[in-house]
């Protein structure tokens, strides 16, 4: 019995606790703030369109100035303050949207609709301030504190990243299910108002967990102190060198943040304010390049510009393929098990094969299985057809002066209905675009769509096997002063492939094309893994291929440069 109440109120089931409130009430927010943008433009995907390029754009422009401001401040600061302006920003926005939902009549005669749309404005913006200081939160407490409360046992690190992902994937289905219900059988307003409850509540658990977890854990008051500019370029230049990353981080003579003492300020110019930003921005940048880890990182970062997941592109796919929701909802559940499948499987194959080799063996499973959808693109029943224009349906609109989706009114009720043939997933319609509900159409084979899906959800295993590789290796081998620019960098490159995808959806949005966007998908995976290997080659050398049980007590194969036998 002791034990186990020794468990539950330790520093790590404390730091569980408060990411597991965090992660429900962030998922929860992600897919409600999409629903009530289409929900109040006029079932229009413009809105929801608009916050996604936002919130991308942000992370990628800012992703290094935010790591930047983690590493200057104190632990407890940076926890803090992320988490009341992202809990904050949330409610308000909770706040604005039920205000619209209430008054929307009123809204659209004021100053000729101009109000609604600076309400619209208003809440894209604080819905990004929102995920911006989410960010912040992710850096922090998952790439550092997660790191101290570990120590120096790299398989209690390993165990932490893994209960970590499990709790993410969990979450990712469970949150948005309740919260859809919620919003199914009451409203998009009471909606709102159980988003903005939910985080006030949360907020004050939170920052009461994170003062716990700071009290158990006297390490996270200790801090490196920032390296100097001159200092941090010469150590990125030893990149190379004998020296390991992990030992990097020893050198460092650690100091508590909150007691530098005061030292006479020097005048900084107006300019010198203006220039931080963008020097902070190429510093980040040249910094994330000449980490050891960087081709692991830009391996992890290429998986992004795929569209084999379960987002609403893939989605929106499969209705035009004949599969039913509950259908899809199965495959999604399926996809959360066989994701909880690869942070076991990163476990196990840690222990056995070493760090490294764990991201060789989980991209080729990866792969393997990824092969599956590019056979799955020349199956029976695939629609693909380059020769069908992707632009085919918006110009009929066009054409045929179909008035683009408005506003709405709240009396108005409008089928929504995607030119690239996505189900109205509001009012339940699972008709394709251009169909004639008087023809029955005939039933298309499920060979194609479903080879697809087997493919993707068994790639969970690899994936989340790979992710949690990565992200070790970040946690071990980047500079404990540097941790927060280089993961916010990292955030940056995921993002920008991530906003590359959405552009080739974009560029072929139509069914037919969809088979192109797979075998481009399974390319860009490709590249990542070679990328892996790549850098697998240079940290192991002639050992890469030699799998055997690590000694505990041996110094990890995650270490670039050490090519010793593990």
């Amino acid at each position: 019995l002791g034990s186990v109440v020794a468990y539950f109120t330790s520093a790590k089931f404390l730091l569980y606790l408060g990411h597991a409130l965090s992660t429900w009430g962030d998922r929860m927010w992600h897919f409600a703030v999409s629903v009530f943008l289409v929900e109040l433009y006029g079932n229009s995907l413009l809105l929801t369109a608009v916050y996604g390029l936002v919130v991308a754009g942000s992370v990628l422009l800012l992703g290094a100035i935010i790591g930047d401001w983690v590493d200057k401040n104190s632990r407890l600061k940076v926890a803090q303050t992320s988490l009341v302006v992202q809990n904050a920003s949330v409610i308000l926005c909770g706040i604005i949207l039920m205000i619209v939902f209430l008054f929307k009549t009123q809204l659209l005669t004021l100053y000729h609709g101009w109000l609604l749309t600076m309400c619209y404005i208003l809440v894209i913006t604080i819905a990004n301030i929102a995920n911006l200081a989410s960010t912040a939160t992710a850096i922090t407490i998952q790439r550092d504190w997660i790191v101290v409360v570990a120590g120096e046992d790299r398989s209690k690190l390993a165990d932490m990243n893994a209960t970590i992902r499990r709790i993410d994937q969990l979450t990712n289905i469970l949150a948005p299910m309740a919260v859809g219900q919620i919003m199914t059988f009451g409203s998009p307003m009471i909606g709102c108002g159980f988003i903005s409850g939910w985080n006030l509540m949360s907020m004050c658990v939170e920052y009461l967990l994170l003062w716990k977890v700071y009290q158990k854990t006297p390490t996270l008051a200790l801090k490196a102190a920032k390296v100097e500019e001159s200092e941090l370029k010469q150590l990125n230049v030893k990149k190379e060198s004998d020296m390991r990353p992990a030992e990097g981080v020893q050198l460092i003579v650690e100091k508590d943040v909150t007691g530098f003492e005061p030292q006479e300020e020097k005048e900084v110019s107006c300019v010198s304010r203006i220039a931080e930003p963008f020097i902070t921005f190429r510093d980040g940048w040249v910094a994330y390049y000449n980490q050891p880890v960087f081709l692991a990182g830009m391996g992890l970062a290429f998986l992004y510009m795929t569209v084999l997941g379960f987002d609403c592109i893939t989605t929106g796919y499969a209705y035009t393929q004949g599969l039913s929701g509950s259908v899809l909802s199965l495959l999604m559940g399926a996809s959360a098990v066989t994701g909880i499948m690869g942070t076991v499987a990163f476990t196990w194959l840690r222990r056995k094969c070493g760090l490294v080799r764990t991201g060789l063996i989980s991209g080729i499973a990866q792969f393997a299985c990824l092969v599956l959808c590019a056979i799955s693109v020349f199956m029976p029943g695939s629609p693909l057809d380059l020769t069908v224009s992707p632009f085919a349906d918006i110009s009929a609109r066009l054409f045929e002066s179909e008035p683009l989706p408005t506003i709405a009114s709240p009396e108005d009720k409008p089928e929504m209905v995607f030119a690239t043939g996505m189900p109205n997933l509001l009012n339940g319609s699972i008709t394709p675009a251009n169909s004639d509900p008087e023809m029955s159409p005939e039933p298309v084979p499920l060979i194609s769509v479903s080879l697809l899906f087997a493919g993707v959800i068994a790639a969970r295993v690899g994936l989340w096997s790979f992710d949690l590789t990565v992200t070790q290796l970040l946690q071990e081998n980047v500079v404990e002063s540097e941790r927060g620019i280089i993961n916010g960098v990292q955030n940056s490159m995921n993002y920008l492939l991530d906003l590359l995808h959405f552009i080739m959806v974009i560029l072929a949005p139509n069914p037919e094309a969809f088979g192109l966007l797979v075998l481009i998908s399974v390319s860009f995976v490709a590249m990542g893994h070679i990328m892996y290997f790549r850098f697998a080659q240079k940290s192991l050398g002639k050992q890469l291929f030699v799998c055997c049980t690590p000694d505990p007590k041996a110094v990890s194969d995650s270490s670039p440069g050490n090519t010793s036998t593990v």
